[in-house]
C-alpha cells in the first residue's frame, strides 16, 4: 500500500513556491537546492501542501521550476534527511513531518473554574447566553413539558415539533425541506459523529479542509478514518476547486467534511460557484459531503451577501447538512441536527441506539420555542452584535501591539486565523499560558503537524480584556524570540 493519500502536481507546486528568495539571513546567498527544500518545508508546516502528499517526479518539477534535475534531487534528499519527505522505490516521494515533531495534544480539557479570574481563555470560541432569550425559551419549554412527560420521552429522530420547525427554516432559506429529512442530535458534534460512524468504514478516507475544526479532526481519527487534507486558499479566498477535484478523483474519499460558512478557524465564507463545483465533483466521484453550517447565522458585517446553502446545489443524496443551536444561541444548549435525504436520515436514526438514544426533551422544546416564536432572530442578533464588537476590539489590539502578525478580518463567524510572523505558534501557546492567556496553536487545526506559524483567536473578549489578552500574547512572543519558549505545546487546552 502506498504511503501517500494525496498528490501535488509540478505546476501547482511551482506556483506555491514562487516567489521564494534565494538568500539567508543578512542577505547571504544559499544554494538553489537549499532554497527549494526550505520552500517545500515551509509549505508543509503552513499546511499549504498537506502531509502525506506525493511530490512530483524530479524531472517534472525541474521543468516546472526551470532548474536542473540535480537541484530538485538534492532538495528532495535534504527534505528526506530532515524528516520532511519520505521515499520508497516504486512509490516516489511524499511529504512528511519529522519524528518527534511537536503535534497538538489530543487532551482537550476546559479551563478550570478557579482559574477564570486570572487566565484569559481564548481556547473556546463561545459567548455567554443571549439573555433574556435563553431564559424565556426555557420557560416556554417548561410550559410545554407536561404533555411530553406523559409519554415515554424517547424520540430518536427528535421531537416532531422541532423537526418541523427546522425544516420550515430551511424552506424559508430556499431549500424545500420535509420534517422527514431532519434528525435532531446532541449538538453538531453528535450530528457529525453519527454521519461518520454510519457512513465511513474503518480505514476509509475522509477529505477535510486544511486547516479544519480541531475537534472534528480528532473525531475522525478516533473513528479510524484516514484524513486527506485539502489546502484552503489564502486571504479568505475559499476553496481550491482544482485541488478538490484532484483529491476526489485520486484519493476517492468516502466523505468530505467542509465548513463553507465562516469556516473555523479561518473565517472564510465560500461563494456560490465554489459550492456548486464541489457538490458536482463530489457527486461524480461518489463522495458524501458533510456541510457544517453551524456558523451560518453569525454574519457580523451587515453588507455581507450570504451564498445559498450547500444543499441548494444537491440533486439528490450528495450533501448532508449539519446545523446547531450551540454556536448561534449558546454552547450550553446542546441541540444540533442533520438535514439529509429521507433514506439517509432513516439510516442515521436506526444507528442511534448505539450512540446516545436521543437528545434532551427540554432543550429541544426550548429550541423549538425560539424557532417558532420569533425569539431565535432576536437572540442571534444579540450574539452578532457582541461578536462584532469583540472582533473589532481584537483587530485594533493586534494592529497596535503585534504589527508583524498577519491576518484577514472575516465578515462573520467566531474566529480569526493569525500568522505569528517568525514565532512558533506552539511555543507561543506555552509561553502565553505562563503569562495568563490560553490560545490554541495552528497545529491543532491541521493534519500531522501543519500550521506551526499560526494561532486561532476567537471573538470572545472585548474592550480592555481584548487589549490585555493581546498584550500578554505579545509578551509571550518576545519570550519565544529570546529563546524562552518550549518545543511542546502544553496539554489540556479546550478548543471549541
Amino acid at each position: 500500500m502506498s504511503q501517500w493519500t494525496a498528490s501535488v502536481g509540478a505546476a501547482p507546486l511551482a506556483r506555491l513556491l514562487e516567489p521564494r528568495p534565494a538568500s539567508g539571513s543578512g542577505g547571504r546567498r544559499v544554494p538553489a537546492y537549499r532554497g527549494l527544500a526550505d520552500g517545500v518545508r515551509l509549505l508543509v508546516l503552513e499546511g499549504r501542501v498537506p502531509v502525506a502528499a506525493r511530490l512530483p517526479a524530479e524531472r517534472e518539477l525541474a521543468l516546472a521550476l526551470g532548474v536542473s534535475r540535480t537541484t530538485v534531487a538534492a532538495a528532495y534528499e535534504a527534505l528526506r534527511a530532515e524528516g520532511f519527505a519520505r521515499s520508497r522505490r516504486g512509490a516516489g516521494s511524499w511529504t512528511a513531518v519529522p519524528e518527534g515533531h511537536a503535534l497538538p495534544s489530543r487532551i482537550l480539557d476546559p479551563l478550570p473554574p478557579d482559574s477564570a479570574g486570572t487566565v484569559i481563555d481564548l481556547g473556546c470560541a463561545a459567548l455567554p447566553a443571549p439573555e433574556p432569550w435563553l431564559t424565556r425559551a426555557m420557560e416556554g419549554a417548561l410550559g410545554e413539558l407536561p404533555a411530553y412527560a406523559a409519554t415515554h420521552g424517547d424520540f430518536p429522530a427528535g421531537l416532531p415539533v422541532l423537526r418541523e420547525a427546522i425544516a420550515d427554516r430551511y424552506t424559508a432559506r430556499g431549500v424545500p425541506t420535509m420534517p422527514e429529512q431532519i434528525m435532531v442530535t446532541t449538538g453538531a458534534m453528535g450530528a457529525i459523529a453519527a454521519s461518520a460512524r454510519r457512513l465511513v468504514g474503518l480505514g476509509e478516507r475522509v477529505a477535510v479542509e486544511s486547516p479544519s475544526y480541531a475537534n472534528v479532526l480528532e473525531l475522525f481519527r478516533e473513528t479510524g478514518a484516514r484524513l486527506v487534507p485539502v489546502a484552503m486558499r489564502d486571504n479568505l479566498g475559499g476553496w481550491d476547486i482544482d485541488a478538490w477535484q484532484r483529491v476526489l478523483r485520486d484519493a476517492a474519499p468516502r466523505m468530505a467534511y467542509v465548513m463553507p460558512d465562516f469556516h473555523n478557524p479561518t473565517g472564510t465564507l465560500v461563494g456560490d460557484e465554489q459550492r456548486r463545483a464541489l457538490v458536482e465533483t463530489a457527486r461524480a466521484s461518489g463522495t458524501v459531503v458533510v456541510a457544517d453550517e453551524t456558523m451560518a447565522e453569525l454574519v457580523l458585517d451587515a453588507d455581507t451577501a450570504m451564498p445559498r446553502p450547500m444543499a441548494a446545489f444537491d440533486r439528490g443524496g450528495t450533501v448532508i447538512t449539519v446545523g446547531s443551536a450551540s454556536k448561534a444561541i449558546w454552547a450550553g444548549l446542546r441541540i444540533g441536527w442533520v438535514r439529509a435525504a429521507p433514506d439517509v436520515v432513516r439510516r442515521l436514526v436506526s444507528a442511534r441506539a448505539y450512540l446516545d438514544l436521543g437528545s434532551p426533551v427540554v432543550d429541544q422544546l426550548a429550541v423549538a420555542w425560539l424557532l417558532r416564536g420569533g425569539g431565535w432572530d432576536q437572540a442571534v442578533a444579540t450574539r452578532r452584535d457582541r461578536a462584532a464588537g469583540h472582533r473589532d476590539d481584537l483587530v485594533a489590539a493586534l494592529r497596535a501591539q503585534t504589527p508583524d502578525w498577519e491576518f484577514t478580518v472575516p465578515a462573520g463567524g467566531m474566529t480569526m486565523w493569525v500568522r505569528t510572523g517568525d514565532v512558533s505558534g506552539s511555543r507561543l501557546a506555552v509561553a502565553g499560558e505562563r503569562l495568563g492567556v490560553r490560545v490554541p496553536s495552528g497545529p491543532r487545526f491541521g493534519v500531522d503537524g501543519a500550521f506551526e506559524s499560526y494561532v486561532r483567536l476567537p471573538f470572545t473578549v472585548g474592550g480592555a480584556t481584548a487589549e490585555e489578552a493581546v498584550s500578554r500574547l505579545a509578551a509571550a512572543a518576545r519570550i519565544v524570540r529570546s529563546g524562552g519558549g518550549s518545543d511542546a505545546e502544553g496539554a489540556g487546552l479546550f478548543v471549541a
